[in-house]
């Protein structure tokens, strides 16, 4: 089907008038997506999707069901509605359930690149061959992919929501690895791939493959430690698995239970979910229809808020901050636009600060330890060093890692100038972070 607000809105509409539930969402996402993944030097695979899935959730008293299907023709569609309804009768009453949302005015948000979505396969490849070529004149290999999507999102309801969008990503990542167990990492993600420098993302993987040859064995414990911004973002999505909501929160499951109000973080820290960010993924409204609302959760180490969707806010009787996930949703709304402040220091900076530390690129199979106590693990990857006396020294085989989420931001002895959003699976705008203590408990061992 043609991806515009005018068939896309035709076709909401159609499925709001099969349904004989009491309340009927529609949420629609149609997908033109591209990538190009490449290995040992060589680009291996080039594919294009083309994907349009409706979402149906239909009320029926307190019951909620839900069904999908990605075959849009009017038997299909109105096939679907009825399951949806049959799910919904099937299903024990909610006594907390209110309603689905009213619409509420949608701010403009800019969500959308034409560069972006008119990338060809051509210009990808003659973006790739810029780390390849670096990579190959030191005698390294380059792998990673890059990806241009865009898509058109759609959100309508029996209670008068409209919204739609359409929306632009694009994300490059690549590793580097040199011989000797050395490797380097680079990512960048924006709306507008035009953004990317892709020289300077290839210089960026191919020094620190060859710096992080023949790494050493630490000693383990703590350290000062300065974090890149990959490896704090990849902390601060951690927090956000944990459960920075309304739902984990009322449930006693999340990290801020308890601390709302409170001091949990250095006072420079400040931790927002700000749709129009300029790093942002940006989207103007949630999965609901509902505008996203700009929201301090942490602000001057102090817990402020968590984030809300049209159930958690019915329930607690709060305002709704539009981080509504597609139903069925047990995870409780996110906030998919976090940044955390960024300070004034270079990384250079921060190193010359350290006597003897731990530099760490990022961060690698990172798991939850206990989340209420904001406690995760993983390992180090792509770039760890030794800093003595202000300067990296001796690369660093991979360490492992136990830590405290709120240990760390409480350590902070400065926070870096400039913000990058990275992702692992939920994006997050960070700076670079030195920290007074990190503790270092394993090391991944040749062959591992």
């Amino acid at each position: 089907m043609q991806m515009n607000e005018q068939a896309i809105r035709a076709l909401c509409e159609k499925v709001l008038r099969y349904s004989t539930a009491d309340q009927t969402e529609v949420l629609f996402m149609g997908t033109h997506g591209a990538l190009t993944r490449f290995a040992v030097n060589h680009i291996h695979q080039n594919v294009a999707e083309e994907n349009a899935e409706v979402n149906i959730r239909v009320v029926v008293g307190k019951k909620v069901g839900v069904a999908s299907a990605n075959v849009l023709d009017d038997t299909t569609l109105q096939a679907t509605v009825e399951k949806a309804i049959a799910i919904a009768k099937l299903q024990p009453e909610n006594p907390e359930w209110v309603s689905l949302p009213g619409p509420i005015a949608i701010p403009y948000v800019k969500t959308f690149s034409p560069a972006t979505a008119a990338y060809t396969p051509e210009a990808r490849a003659k973006a790739v061959d810029v780390v390849i070529r670096l990579a190959k004149e030191r005698g390294f290999e380059a792998a990673g992919a890059f990806e241009t999507n865009a898509t058109y999102f759609a959100v309508a309801n029996s209670l008068g929501v409209w919204a739609y969008e359409p929306r632009t990503e694009s994300e490059f990542h690549a590793v580097v690895m040199a011989d000797n167990d050395g490797s380097g990492y680079t990512q960048r993600m924006n709306v507008d791939a035009g953004t990317f420098d892709f020289e300077a993302m290839a210089r960026e993987a191919v020094e620190k493959a060859a710096r992080s040859q023949n790494p050493i064995i630490p000693d383990l414990g703590e350290y000062e430690t300065v974090l890149d911004t990959y490896a704090v973002g990849e902390m601060i999505q951690n927090l956000n698995f944990m459960g920075l909501n309304a739902q984990s929160q009322r449930e006693g499951s999340g990290p801020l239970v308890g601390k709302l109000g409170q001091q949990v973080a250095d006072n420079r820290i400040t931790l927002v979910n700000d749709p129009a960010h300029p790093l942002a993924e940006r989207f103007s409204f949630d999965f609901e229809g509902v505008p996203i609302q700009k929201l301090a959760i942490i602000e001057g180490g102090v817990a402020k808020a968590v984030t809300y969707d049209s159930y958690n806010a019915n329930l607690e009787g709060k305002q709704n901050t539009g981080n509504a996930l597609p139903a069925p949703n047990r995870f409780g709304p996110a906030p998919l636009h976090l940044a955390l402040s960024a300070g004034d220091s270079s990384v250079e900076e921060m190193i010359r600060k350290v006597e003897r530390g731990i530099y760490v690129t990022r961060f690698h199979y990172t798991n939850i330890v206990h989340p209420t106590k904001a406690v995760f693990t993983g390992m180090t990857r792509d770039g760890t060093f030794l800093i003595e006396h202000g300067e990296l020294t001796k690369p660093v085989r991979p360490l492992r890692f136990v830590q405290g989420i709120w240990d760390a931001l409480n350590q902070v002895k400065s926070l870096g100038a400039t913000q990058l959003l990275s992702r692992d699976y939920m994006a997050v705008a960070a700076p670079a972070l030195h920290v007074g203590a990190w503790a270092f408990t394993g090391v991944q061992r040749q062959g591992e």
